[in-house]
C-alpha cells in the first residue's frame, strides 16, 4: 500500500505543484493519477521515490514514511517505468534487465536467468536477449523497460506515461500485455497518464487532479463515469461516458446468439444466393473463424479473398458490451460476430439484441447518469 498523507510540494518560486494530497494505492492494485498538464501527477509520482521531496506531508510505504529511509535503498523496492523506456544504450536488452536485481544483490548468473525469464513475460523472445536498444522498436524498448523494474521483484512500481511514445495500435497492445501481466504479479503500481481512456482502461482507481495539484476525485472508472463529482471532472472525462461505460458492462448470456450461415472461398454465385437469408452471408476459414462479409447479391463469379467485405469487428465471448456494439454496428450484415478466445465463430447478434442487453444494464446501473 503506498499512501499519501497530507502531501503539498512548493518550489522556490512559491509555485504549489500539489496540494494537501491525500490518497492510498492499495495493495496489488493499479492506481492511475491523471489530469491536465501542471496538475502535479508526474511530481506526485516522483516524491513516492523521493526523486522530489515533499515540502509537507508523508508518503507511506505499507505504512512506514519515506523520509525516515535511506534513499538509495528505498529506490531499489520500487520498480520505475519511464517514457522512452530509459534503457542503457551500451548494455544488451538481459543486461538492461538485469541491472536492478544486480543493484540488489543478486549474483550476475542468477540475474540473467531472471532477465530472461520477464524476456518472455513481456512478450518478446529469446532471440532478443543480446540485441542493443537501437536495435528494438519503440514497443519493444518499453517491453524492455518493464521488464526491468521487474527484475527485482518490487513489491512496488511507478509507471510515468510508460506507453505514450509509441502509436496507437502498439499503445494498445502494450496496455492489453500490461493487464495481462498485473493479473500475474499483482504489484502495488501508481501510473501516470494525460490519456483518459488509457486510465479507465487500466485503472482499478482513478485519481483525477485539478491544476495546482488538488485532488479532484478518486473512484472506479465505474464510478468516475456513472458519479462525476463536479463539472471539471466531468468535462475532463469527456461527452461519450456513455459509451465508455459499456466497456464495464459484460456481454453475458442473456443476449441470444444467432446460428449463422456461413460460406467457404470458391462457393459460386447460385450457391452463396441459395444459402443467404439477406444480402449478406459470413465467410469463414476452414477452421471455421471469420474472414469477412460476402455480397449475396453482386457476386459474379466463385468467392474470392477481394470480394469480402472488410468492415466488421469481431468481438469475443465474455467481452464488454463495447465490443459487441461495436462489431454490430460496423458489420454490413447489421450483426456483430461473436468469436471464441481462440477465434473460431460462436454465432451473431443482432443490433435491437444489443441495445436491449444495454438498456439493462443502463437500468441495473446504481446512481445517477452518466
Amino acid at each position: 500500500m503506498i499512501t499519501f498523507d497530507n502531501v503539498c510540494k512548493r518550489y522556490d518560486n512559491a509555485a504549489l505543484a500539489v496540494d494537501s494530497l491525500s490518497l492510498t494505492a492499495p495493495t496489488g492494485k493499479l492506481t492511475i493519477l491523471v489530469g491536465p498538464s501542471g496538475c502535479g501527477k508526474t511530481t506526485s509520482l516522483r516524491m513516492v521515490n523521493r526523486l522530489i521531496k515533499p515540502s509537507t506531508g508523508s508518503i507511506l510505504l505499507d505504512g512506514e514514511k519515506t523520509e525516515h529511509m535511506d534513499v538509495a535503498l528505498l529506490r531499489r523496492r520500487i520498480g520505475y517505468v519511464i517514457q522512452h523506456a530509459g534503457l542503457f544504450p551500451h548494455r544488451t536488452v538481459v543486461q538492461n534487465i538485469a541491472t536492478t536485481a544486480r543493484l540488489n544483490g543478486v549474483p550476475k548468473q542468477k540475474a540473467l536467468r531472471t532477465a530472461h525469464d520477464l524476456l518472455e513475460r513481456v512478450g518478446l523472445s529469446s532471440a532478443f536477449a543480446d540485441r542493443f536498444p537501437w536495435q528494438l522498436s519503440g514497443g519493444q524498448q518499453q517491453r524492455v523497460g518493464v521488464a526491468r523494474a521487474l527484475a527485482s521483484d518490487p513489491k512496488f512500481m511507478l509507471m510515468d506515461e510508460p506507453f505514450s511514445a509509441v502509436d496507437p495500435v502498439v499503445r494498445g497492445q502494450l496496455q492489453d500485455e500490461f493487464l495481462r501481466l498485473q493479473r500475474e504479479i499483482g504489484k502495488t503500481i501508481i501510473m501516470v497518464t494525460h490519456d483518459i481512456d488509457e486510465a479507465l482502461k487500466l485503472g482499478d482507481q482513478v485519481a483525477v487532479l485539478r491544476t495546482g495539484g488538488k485532488l479532484a476525485q478518486i473512484a472506479s472508472p465505474q464510478e468516475l463515469l456513472a458519479r462525476p463529482v463536479d463539472a471539471f471532472v466531468a468535462d475532463f472525462i469527456g461527452r461519450d461516458r456513455g459509451y465508455r461505460f459499456l466497456s464495464f458492462a459484460e456481454f453475458d448470456g442473456s443476449v441470444p446468439l444467432g446460428a449463422e450461415p456461413t460460406a467457404k472461398l470458391g462457393i459460386t454465385p447460385e450457391a452463396l444466393r441459395d444459402i443467404a437469408t439477406d444480402r449478406w452471408v459470413l465467410a469463414t476459414n476452414h477452421e471455421n473463424k471469420p474472414i469477412g462479409w460476402a455480397d449475396a447479391q453482386s457476386l459474379k463469379q466463385p468467392l474470392r479473398n477481394d470480394d469480402l467485405n472488410l468492415s466488421g469487428t469481431l468481438a469475443p465471448q465474455g467481452s464488454s458490451l463495447r465490443h459487441v456494439l461495436d462489431a454490430a454496428l460496423s458489420s454490413p450484415s447489421g450483426r456483430g460476430v461473436v468469436v471464441s478466445s481462440s477465434g473460431t465463430l460462436v454465432g451473431t447478434v443482432t443490433l435491437p439484441d444489443v441495445v436491449a442487453a444495454i438498456d439493462r444494464a443502463r437500468n441495473g446501473r446504481s446512481g445517477g447518469q452518466p
